[in-house]
Formats: structure tokens, sequence, C-alpha cells
């Protein structure tokens, strides 16, 4: 998931929301980028709670 923003700066609500988006969807890496401030910002999440495919189709 890729979630892209154009605010001064990255606050601790919008890593909820992008934490949400992750667990309610079951995604297991998302990028949080913010293209507002002076300089790119970004942080890399990880869904603490992702349950990977017990039956995989790529086998």
């Amino acid at each position: 998931m890729v979630e892209l923003k154009a605010i001064i700066q990255l606050e601790n609500v919008h890593l909820a929301q992008a934490k949400n988006y992750l667990e309610a969807y079951n995604i297991q890496v998302g990028l949080l980028i913010n293209f507002g401030s002076t300089s790119l910002q970004f942080k890399r999440l990880e869904n603490q709670k992702f349950v990977g495919d017990p039956f995989p189709l790529n086998q």
C-alpha cells in the first residue's frame, strides 16, 4: 500500500491512519510518503497483525 500526502508535516494521526489501512485490508507492508514539506518525508510501515495466505496460489 502506498499513501501519498501533501501536508506540511507528517503527524501521528497520519501514521495511525495508514496502519489502520494495512490492518483493515490485511496488507503486510506500506509506505507513507509526504511531498508537502520542504524535503520529502517517508515512513515504511509494517502490519504486525498480518495474516499470510495459508494456501498461496504460486506453489
